[in-house]
């Protein structure tokens, strides 16, 4: 048995409610932060194609919390229903993302900084992301996991 579990429809296994904890560490300094919330998959408002993705907490960082949020759009990829175009809620592109294997590694440049996230779902109620960034401005790894609702 793999231990990646393949999704044959992105947006159908995204659609609904999940709980999100985040782990976020700063390589070059040591410093920690957490975030908990939520993340919501659901059709826009606007009646547009894909879904937007809301999340939304509570953001720690070396013991301060704040709340915190953030929308992007999860629009139907061109090869099939396993793939999805991301996108940040201004219509920038963020990344493709590939789960017909149940695991996808993309890259997001971001002025000298690079992004590269591996997504990984394990079955029908959990999958993770673990974002790498790197350039001269940043050294982070950020672990989220997303627990169906």
């Amino acid at each position: 048995m793999s231990e990646f579990w393949p999704v044959a429809d992105v947006l159908a296994y995204l659609a609904g409610s999940w709980h999100v904890e985040r782990s976020v560490r700063d390589l070059a300094s040591g410093a920690a932060g957490s975030f908990s919330g939520t993340t919501v998959f659901e059709a826009p408002a606007d009646g547009g194609p894909g879904l937007l993705h809301h999340e939304s907490g509570t953001f720690t960082w070396e013991g301060a919390a704040r709340p915190a949020e953030r929308t992007l759009r999860f629009l139907p990829g061109d090869d099939g229903a396993g793939r999805a175009d991301v996108r940040f809620a201004d219509g920038r592109p963020f990344h493709d993302l590939d789960l017909t294997s149940g695991r996808h590694v993309a890259d997001h440049p971001c002025a000298a900084d690079l992004y590269r996230g591996e997504f990984t779902v394990y079955d029908a109620d959990h999958w993770r992301t673990v974002w790498r960034v790197g350039g001269p401005a940043k050294d982070l790894v950020l672990t989220t996991d997303y627990t169906r609702n």
